[in-house]
């Protein structure tokens, strides 16, 4: 039975599905029977053998000799299966190379899988050749897999103990597995602790016999304090996505090893001040209200992802006095707006959403009357950031006539006209679009003032913020055909769900295009939305990159090699920079690297240090008068 001396602690790994992402014998067959016209089927046939004897259903001896029958498999396949095999190795097994290079004594790999292919990919991390102990295949003249050495342990029910027995360890054994087999070592005795890895298959009657389910090594590593190559395990952080998120973001946040949580609506004050307890990362839309108050219940928020361009349903100063930063999607879904108000103009200056409504009500007016064409209509812009600049390009190129207003002076792109007062733009304009940002002073920039000054027979569009356009207003002004036609895709108040009513007044009003906020709801733009907000809030976490922050100094950091990052934030006042570089020195610590950008409320100082190091110093860092907060990386 198990020595409980202290000696050592020895690692026993499993290799498929834990020290790889996949089972090498499916793979194996992948490659053998390529030509096959039942490959598929065999492979998935092998899959559900695999799986019978993972989970204990029916004994090792009996799975293995039944893949082997169905294999038809030969010798010259196994040197594709390493190189294979060499670009599937689990995620976190690849970023803790260092942990097997310096425990390379107590690192034993022990499959019911072959060494044929084993050992090249272990090896090549450190593992010692003689620490591999798996099965061998059995070889006909012309190099034919025909079964497998029986003598081996491993070729039969409970090998793995037998083999653990024989190796005498005296020391504390833990067993790392994602299958039965790697359990039955712990349940005979000879092992400490099993822990169930499920970084890349979770079997049930597994995890239920583990003294830990660990989702990655990085976890592993974390709870027995081992040199690990991340300094907080990627699977106890939490991530909370709202509001039908696409879901290529899901993938991205779950393929960093991250708990995902996933939301389809929005959630209201009170559900979000609940829900955002022990999340670390939040991605929204919209319609998300992320207030002074919902942030004071976020314990453990670092970063806010916002998969739309604006962001002022986010207290921006309220994140920042807690150390949140924020990122968003300014470019993503340009386009997808663009297009929109290009296509809206088109329809409603045709009268065309009236011509419809009638068709389908019976009535056949083949008429010219109130159609136009928008060669050589005045477009007239408010606001001319990205989306206003690309429409003005377009709008350009289809013959219109471009003027722009904006409160900060921008350069015309084309032959576009700034107009130096808001008044002058709606005096002039056929058609008015609105493309402001959502910033408290924009509310009811448009309202009966605004309107009275337009032109009679006005096409007006608003595809920016809700609260910009005062509704009643706008709604007199269609009644009173000061306005022809209206498209509108944003709204003071907008449903939570799918499932709750749209309430407005503008409902059922002549020459309305209605749309339920998907100016940028295109499966182009919510995907590239979706790859670049995690984007941006991986590179925070992983690196204390801020570049693209919408509330944070911005940095950006060189690759963290052979080195651990402090990021210290705090309050922008004088003098902390020169305690953080204090502290160092009374401890005596290297700075390899050091980086520090400000704005008007926060510094954010990243400081590069050597390995080795008093840890007291954290204490210190922390403990300086106006930190916000600190963390650490490597």
């Amino acid at each position: 039975m198990l020595t409980q001396t202290k000696e050592a602690r020895y690692f026993i790994i499993d290799f498929d599905s834990t020290f790889t992402k996949v089972e090498a014998m499916e793979e194996l067959a992948d490659i053998a029977l390529q030509g096959n016209p039942r490959r598929e089927e065999i492979v998935a046939e092998i899959k559900r053998i695999t799986d019978l004897g993972m989970n204990g259903d029916i004994s090792f001896t009996e799975s293995l000799e039944r893949r082997i029958a169905l294999l038809h498999a030969n010798r010259s396949h196994l040197a594709p299966l390493v190189e294979h095999l060499r670009t599937r190795v689990s995620a976190s097994i690849e970023r803790n190379r260092a942990f097997f290079r310096e425990y390379a004594d107590q690192v034993y790999i022990i499959s019911n899988g072959f060494r044929e292919f084993i050992v090249p990919i272990v090896t090549a991390f450190g593992v010692k050749e003689e620490n591999v102990i798996a099965n061998t295949f059995e070889f006909d003249a012309a190099g034919n897999i025909t079964g497998f050495d029986r003598s081996n342990p491993l070729s039969a029910n409970k090998g793995k103990p037998i083999c653990i027995k024989s190796l005498n360890l005296h020391g504390d054994v833990y067993v790392i597995g994602d299958g039965y087999t790697d359990y039955e070592i712990k349940e005979a005795g000879y092992a400490n602790k099993f822990y169930a890895f499920t970084e890349n298959v979770e079997r049930e009657r597994v995890v239920d016999k583990a003294d830990h389910v660990t989702p990655s090594l990085d976890e592993f590593l974390f709870i027995n304090k081992l040199p690990a190559s991340l300094s907080y395990p990627k699977n106890r952080i939490s991530v909370l996505l709202l509001e039908n998120i696409h879901p290529r973001a899901v993938e991205l946040f779950r393929e960093e090893g991250f708990k995902v949580d996933v939301v389809a609506g929005g959630l209201d004050e009170d559900e979000l001040a609940e829900r955002i307890r022990d999340v670390s990362v939040l991605g929204i839309r919209s319609k998300t209200q992320v207030t002074r108050r919902v942030l004071e219940s976020a314990n453990k928020l670092m970063c806010i992802g916002a998969f739309c361009i604006g962001t002022n349903q986010i207290d921006l100063t309220a994140c920042q006095e807690r150390g949140i930063a924020v990122f968003n999607a300014p470019y993503s879904n340009t386009r997808s707006v663009v297009e929109l108000a290009i296509g809206e103009i088109i329809m409603l200056i045709r009268n065309i959403p009236d011509k419809s409504y009638g068709m389908h009500g019976g009535t056949w007016d083949k008429s010219a009357k109130n159609s136009f064409e928008i060669r050589g209509k005045k477009l007239g812009i408010v606001g001319y950031g990205n989306i206003g600049t690309q429409l003005s390009v377009l709008a350009e190129a289809l013959g219109m006539e471009v003027y722009y207003y904006d409160r900060v002076e921008k350069l015309a792109l084309g032959n576009a006209k700034r107009c130096r007062t808001l008044a002058e733009l709606l005096g002039l304009a056929d058609i008015v679009t609105l493309h402001v940002d959502g910033r408290p002073e924009n509310k009811n920039l448009i309202g009966a003032n605004e309107f009275a000054q337009m032109k009679k027979g006005v096409i007006f569009l608003n595809l920016s913020r809700g609260h910009v356009v005062d509704i009643a207003a706008l709604v007199g002004a269609i009644k009173s055909k000061k306005v022809v036609g209206a498209g509108i895709d944003v709204f003071p108040y907008e449903p939570k769900t799918n499932q709750e009513e749209f309430v407005n007044e503008l409902r059922n009003l002549p020459n309305v295009i209605l749309t339920p906020h998907i100016g940028g709801s295109t499966e182009e733009a919510q995907k590239n939305i979706a790859q670049y907000v995690p984007d941006k809030l991986n590179e925070f976490i992983n690196k204390g990159n801020t570049f693209g922050s919408v509330n944070f100094p911005n940095l950006q950091l060189p690759e963290l090699t052979e080195a651990h990052r402090f990021i210290h934030i705090h309050r922008n006042v004088p003098g902390v920079l020169a305690q953080i570089n204090s502290i160092l020195a009374r401890h005596d610590i290297n700075i390899l690297g050091q980086y520090l950008n400000t704005n008007n409320r926060l510094g954010y100082v990243i400081t590069d240090v050597e390995k080795e190091y008093n840890r007291d110093v954290i204490k210190d860092l922390k403990n300086i008068e106006h930190t916000i907060k600190f963390r650490m990386l490597y």
